[in-house]
C-alpha cells in the first residue's frame, strides 16, 4: 500500500488544519474506546455503529456530546489502541453476539449475564486492543471493509472530523509487549530475529511482568521500530498525541529519543509540528526493570524534566479512596473518608488519614510539583518529596505538563462504580451525584493535564466490573442518550471479580442505586460548567515551576484544619499580569456533608463573587454558595466545589 496514494486521503487531507492549543498545560484529555463509543447509539447507522466513521456524523448522541464538550472546552480525544490488535478476528461475519434484549430483562444482580457474555468472549468484536499484533497498520475491525486499504481512508476522516469539530487525536500506543512469541502464530518479531526484539531472564525465557511477552526497547532496532512507528502515525495519519502504555517499562532514553524525533518533525518537511504532539504515559515502577535494575526507566521519579506527561496516581487514590487493587470500601475525599464514615473499614474514621490525602490532593493540584512548598499535616513548612504515598515521595514533577491528573480511566472500577461502594449506604442519589462531580472538579481544577475517562460525565458504570478488557460490549456500554449510566445490569464476569460478587450483590439489586436521567443530565450539565470555569482563567494552566510556586497556595492546612475541606487560592497581583479579568481565584472544595464555611482576614472587603459560569450554571444548589465580604467569608454547601472570583482593578 502506497500511504501517499490520493486514493487513501479524504478531500482536504494535506491541508488539514489544526485546532491551536498553545501550551500542555491548555490540553484536556477525554479517554474513549472506539467500539464503545458508537455501538450502542442507535443515532448511529448501524452499519457504522463501531466504527470509525462514526466519529465523522456529527448530528448522532454520542458526536453531539463530544462538540459540547469541545465547546466548553475540551481539547483532546483519547483513543484506546487502534493499531493491528491480535485478538479480535476481523472477519466480522465469524463474530457472536449474546441476547441484548434477553439480558435486559435479567435481574441487576443475576450471574446469568457474564455467564452468556463467557463462552463468546473471545469470539466477539469487543477487546480493549492492548494485545498488539502489527503496530504499523491500524485495526481493521473498527473499518467498514476490513480487507484491503480501506481502513487507511476511514482512519483518516475520523481524525480529520475530530480535528474539524476542534478536538485533537490521542493514539493510545503499547510498545512494552506484544501478543505473542517464539512461533506462535500471532509472534512476529520473533520471526524477524529470534530473541532479540524481548526481554529475557537469566533462563533465556521471555518476562511477562506487563501480562505479555515483554519487549526490550533497550535495544537498538526494538526501539528503533517504537519510534518509527510514532513518526509514521504522526504524520501519515497526523496524530496529535502519543500515549504510552506502561511506559515505565521502556527506559527513559527510550522516552527522550521519542521526544527528540518527533521534535524533528516541521510542517515545511513533514506536514505536522513535531512539537506540539504531547508525549505521555504509565510511569509505573514494577517487574524486571523496577527501581532501574536494567537502567533508568521511563517511572514517576525519573521523568521530571523530560515534559514527558506521567499519571498521578496519589490524587487519585486520596480523592477516590483505598487503591485499584482492594481496598473497595475505603473512603477517599470525594466520598466521606472521616467527615461521613460508612462504618464498614477502621481507616475511615482516622484524622490522621484524612490530613495526609488531603496533602497528597494538595501537591496534586500544585502539578505535583517536587519543589511546591505549603503547611503540612503536622504544621511545618514541606515541600512535595516530604509528603508520604505508601512509603515513596508524594510528589515527582519538575514542571506542570508533566502531572497527568485523573481519578478514572479505563481501568478498574468506574468513579461512580468506587462511590457505591465506598460512600455509607444511606447515602442518596442526589448525594451521589455531587460527589461524582466533587471527585471530577479535583482534576478539573488542578495544575497539570487533566484527564477524563468517558462517561465519568456521565455517571458511567460497568456494573462494578474491576477489569472490562474483555467483558464485551454489555459491560462496557456508553449511553449518549442519557437514559442509562449501566449500573445494575448483572454481575460482572466471574473471571475478574467473583470474588467480591457477594459485596456486589446488595448494590447492584437495590433500585435506590440506578440514577435517572434527570440525574445523568445533571452530571452531564455541571461538567460542562467546571471545563468553562477552567478555560475562563490561565491561572489554571500555569505553563511552569516558577509561576505556580509563586502563585498558588492553599489555605486551611496545617493540624488545626477544618477536615474535608481543601482552599487553593491563585493570584495575578504577583509578576506579569496572566488573566485580564481576575485579579485572585479561590476554589473551596468543600468534600463535607453539610454546608462549611471559611473565613480570611485578609480578603475582609474584597468584592469575590462566585464564579459567571457557576452562578448561571447548571447547578442550583451551587448558587448557594457565597462570600461575605464584611467577614472575608466563604459559604460552600455540602459536597461541592465553589470557585470564587476578584475582578482585576
Amino acid at each position: 500500500v502506497n500511504l501517499n496514494d490520493a486514493e487513501l486521503k479524504p478531500e482536504g487531507w494535506d491541508k488539514l488544519e489544526k485546532p491551536v492549543v498553545e501550551a500542555p498545560e491548555d490540553i484536556t484529555v477525554y479517554e474513549t474506546h472506539i467500539r464503545d463509543f458508537s455501538v450502542f447509539d442507535e443515532s448511529v447507522p448501524e452499519e457504522l455503529r463501531g466504527t470509525y466513521l462514526a466519529f465523522t456524523l456529527p448530528d448522532t448522541n454520542g458526536m453531539q456530546h463530544l462538540a459540547a464538550l469541545a465547546e466548553a472546552g475540551l481539547t483532546h480525544l483519547h483513543l484506546l489502541p487502534s493499531f493491528d490488535i491480535a485478538t479480535i478476528n476481523e472477519n466480522k461475519r465469524r463474530w457472536l453476539e449474546p441476547d441484548y434484549e434477553a439480558m435486559a430483562a435479567m435481574a441487576p444482580d443475576s450471574e446469568e449475564q457474564q455467564a452468556l457474555i463467557d463462552p463468546i468472549r473471545d469470539l466477539d468484536g469487543f477487546n480493549w486492543g492492548y494485545d498488539p499484533y502489527h503496530y504499523m497498520a491500524v485495526e481493521g475491525s473498527y473499518a467498514t471493509e476490513t480487507d484491503g486499504a480501506q481502513r487507511i481512508l476511514e482512519y483518516r476522516q475520523m481524525v480529520q472530523a475530530l480535528n474539524e469539530m476542534g478536538l485533537l487525536v490521542v493514539n493510545d500506543v503499547v510498545f512494552n509487549h506484544t501478543n505473542a512469541w517464539g512461533q506462535s502464530n500471532r509472534s512476529v518479531l520473533d520471526r524477524v530475529v529470534p530473541g532479540y526484539y524481548y526481554r529475557l531472564n537469566d533462563e533465556g525465557r521471555v518476562y511477562t511482568s506487563t501480562c505479555c511477552p515483554n519487549t526490550a526497547t533497550e535495544h537498538n532496532m526494538m526501539r528503533r521500530l517504537m519510534i518509527d512507528t510514532l513518526v509514521l502515525y504522526a504524520t501519515q495519519y497526523k496524530i496529535d498525541s502519543f500515549r504510552f502504555d506502561l511506559m515505565g517499562h521502556h527506559m527513559l532514553a527510550d522516552m527522550v529519543e521519542v521526544r527528540e524525533a518527533l521534535d524533528a518533525l516541521t510542517l515545511s518537511a513533514d506536514g505536522v509540528d513535531g512539537q506540539s504532539i504531547y508525549v505521555y504515559g504509565e510511569g509505573w515502577n514494577f517487574g524486571e526493570v523496577a527501581d532501574n535494575a536494567r537502567g533508568i526507566n521511563a517511572t514517576q521519579m525519573n521523568i521530571a524534566g523530560t515534559g514527558i506527561g506521567v499519571f498521578n496516581d496519589r490524587l487519585r487514590d486520596a480523592v477516590r479512596g483505598g487503591n485499584p487493587f482492594g481496598d473497595r470500601l475505603n473512603q477517599g475525599l470525594s466520598n466521606g473518608l472521616f467527615v461521613f464514615a460508612n462504618g464498614k473499614v477502621e481507616v475511615n474514621e482516622s484524622l490522621e488519614r484524612l490530613l495526609l490525602l488531603a496533602d497528597n490532593v494538595r501537591i496534586g493540584l500544585a502539578g505535583n510539583l517536587r519543589e511546591f512548598t505549603f503547611e503540612g499535616a503536622g504544621g511545618e513548612l514541606v515541600d512535595g518529596t516530604q509528603i508520604d504515598y505508601n512509603g515513596s515521595p508524594a510528589a515527582y514533577t519538575a514542571d506542570p505538563q508533566e502531572n497527568i491528573i485523573y481519578v478514572s480511566k479505563h481501568d478498574n472500577e468506574t468513579l461512580y462504580d468506587t462511590i457505591m461502594y465506598k460512600a455509607p449506604d444511606a447515602t442518596t442519589m442526589d448525594e451521589r451525584v455531587r460527589m461524582q462531580i466533587l471527585g471530577l472538579s479535583y482534576v478539573a481544577y488542578a495544575q497539570g493535564v487533566p484527564f477524563f475517562h468517558a462517561g465519568s460525565d456521565m455517571l458511567r458504570s460497568k456494573s462494578m466490573d474491576r477489569d472490562s478488557y474483555n467483558s464485551g460490549d454489555w459491560f462496557n456500554r456508553l449511553d449518549f442518550s442519557y437514559t442509562t449510566n449501566n449500573f445494575g445490569v448483572g454481575l460482572p464476569p466471574a473471571e475478574k471479580n467473583q470474588s467480591d460478587w457477594e459485596m456486589m450483590r446488595p448494590f447492584l439489586a437495590n433500585p435506590d442505586s440506578q440514577p435517572t436521567s434527570d440525574h445523568i443530565v445533571a452530571t452531564v450539565e455541571r461538567f460542562r460548567d467546571m471545563l468553562r470555569v477552567r478555560y475562563s482563567s490561565p491561572l489554571f494552566r500555569l505553563r511552569t515551576a516558577e509561576d505556580v510556586i509563586a502563585r498558588l497556595s492553599f489555605l486551611n492546612t496545617g493540624p488545626e484544619q477544618i477536615p474535608g475541606l481543601i482552599v487553593m487560592a491563585l493570584d495575578d497581583t504577583v509578576g506579569e499580569d496572566l488573566d485580564p479579568n481576575h485579579a485572585r481565584i479561590v476554589v473551596l472544595f468543600n468534600g463535607r456533608p453539610e454546608a462549611t464555611s471559611f473565613a480570611v482576614e485578609d480578603f475582609a472587603g474584597s468584592e469575590f463573587a462566585l464564579h459567571p459560569a457557576l452562578a448561571a450554571g447548571a447547578d442550583a444548589v451551587m448558587t448557594e454558595a457565597s462570600f461575605d465580604a464584611e467577614m472575608g467569608t466563604f459559604s460552600v454547601p455540602a459536597w461541592t466545589t465553589a470557585v470564587f472570583v476578584l475582578p482585576q482593578g
